[in-house]
């Protein structure tokens, strides 16, 4: 997939045309009002562009699992109501319950260039997930041109991210392209170094990530859950840590792998370790050879932090996704703090993804200091990995 050869808005002509824009409007709501608007603001040039070059507008999106049933605590109507807020001018719901109905018809055809409406969850419709063609060409039936700029949902083919591609012209919004650009640019051609720092959980998780990027980095740093079982595959003693029994001889063979490759490979030296898993539990920081029994690590220790920090100052590109230990308690922080820091210093090519990074790094206040900040979950480790997203790959690729 050469992603970076795909369509975008600017290569078409919008104008006077019906444009249906799959957006990523799954926002957190409590008791009916949206708690962060970030996905709602992030869509916004998109959006922006096509109403101002005299497009009729038509937006989609899901928003939690209402598991192909109309259910009202998951309408779009607090999006349609943001939406209009922040471009001055309404943005009317269509709210039919089967999505594509006699409101979004009539709703659609009404439009003036510029306008701009909202059709209701595209998963209240049991076929959306399934991508069955019908809710397609129900969905095509409203446009002449197909937009997708919700990256959060790239690695799923559902009607309204690649069905709908089949029917219509389609192209990428600003959201995707900057994905795509920065994200298969630090793949394919990175600065370098290239420094990839991975945390979270579960090595599981990552394996595919792990294995693509040592193809492709300079050195490999982990962190978080994951690398008590690189440990453990060193014969360490890792007390009552996060281990996966099953991927213990997987992690001993990565780190071979670097080896042969050239690859540096760094895991943690020291380590924050606490009697049980509780923010204000007893705490120490212990080598990481010598976790004692009955304690488990919870963040990477001050040398580790050191070393990382180190390796991250001469990067060209950085990759980071997930957090150097229970980074949402205070007491366990410091490993993500300290990556995080270290990250807005470099003065590198730099992308955040994976939840926890992202909050670590917008806690901080140091996202302008990042160059990009990833916006899908999933989608983004499944990019690393190398594999092949199918809201991208249904887009029409550039003459």
């Amino acid at each position: 997939m050469n992603a970076l050869n795909k369509k975008t808005i600017e290569d078409i002509d919008v104008k006077g045309k019906k444009v249906l824009a799959r957006c990523d409007f799954n926002v957190p709501l409590k008791d009916g009002e949206i708690t962060n608007d970030k996905r709602i603001v992030a869509a916004l040039p998109t959006i922006k562009y096509l109403a101002e070059n005299g497009a009729k507008v038509i937006l989609c999106s899901h928003l939690g699992r209402p598991k192909g049933e109309y259910k009202p605590e998951f309408s779009l109507a607090p999006v349609a109501a943001r939406l209009s807020e922040y471009l001055g001018k309404e943005v009317k719901l269509a709210e039919d319950e089967n999505v594509v109905g006699e409101n979004a018809k009539a709703m659609a055809d009404a439009l003036e260039d510029g306008d701009v409406m909202l059709l209701e969850n595209v998963r209240y419709r049991k076929e959306e997930t399934k991508n069955e063609e019908n809710f397609s060409k129900e969905l095509a039936s409203l446009a002449d041109i197909f937009v997708n700029d919700a990256f959060g949902t790239a690695h799923r083919a559902h009607c309204s991210t690649t069905g709908v591609a089949a029917y219509l012209p389609a192209v990428c919004g600003y959201l995707i392209q900057k994905e795509i650009e920065f994200m298969g640019g630090a793949l394919a051609e990175p600065k370098r170094p290239l420094v990839a720092i991975l945390g979270g959980a579960k090595v599981s998780d990552k394996i595919g990530v792990i294995t693509n990027l040592l193809d492709k980095c300079d050195t490999l740093i982990i962190g978080g859950g994951m690398a008590y079982t690189f440990m453990k595959s060193l014969g360490y003693n890792i007390g009552t840590s996060l281990l996966e029994e099953e991927q213990v001889e997987n992690a001993g063979k990565m780190m071979k792998d670097a080896e042969a490759k050239g690859v540096k490979f760094l895991i943690p030296v020291d380590n924050k370790v606490g009697k049980e898993y509780d923010e204000n539990t007893e705490a120490m920081v212990v080598e990481s050879s010598k976790i004692p029994d009955g304690w488990m690590g919870l963040d990477i220790g001050p040398k580790t932090q050191e070393i990382f920090s180190d390796a991250i100052k001469g990067a060209g590109t950085i990759i980071w996704n997930g957090p150097m230990g229970v980074s949402e308690w205070d007491n366990f922080a410091a490993g993500t703090i300290a990556v995080a820091n270290a990250v807005a210093a470099s003065g590198a090519i730099s992308i955040v993804g994976g939840g926890d990074s992202v909050a670590a790094v917008t806690k901080l206040g140091y996202s302008d200091k990042m160059s990009h900040i990833s916006t899908g979950g999933g989608a983004s480790l499944e990019f690393l990995e190398g594999k092949e997203l199918p809201g991208i790959v249904a887009l029409n690729d550039k003459d």
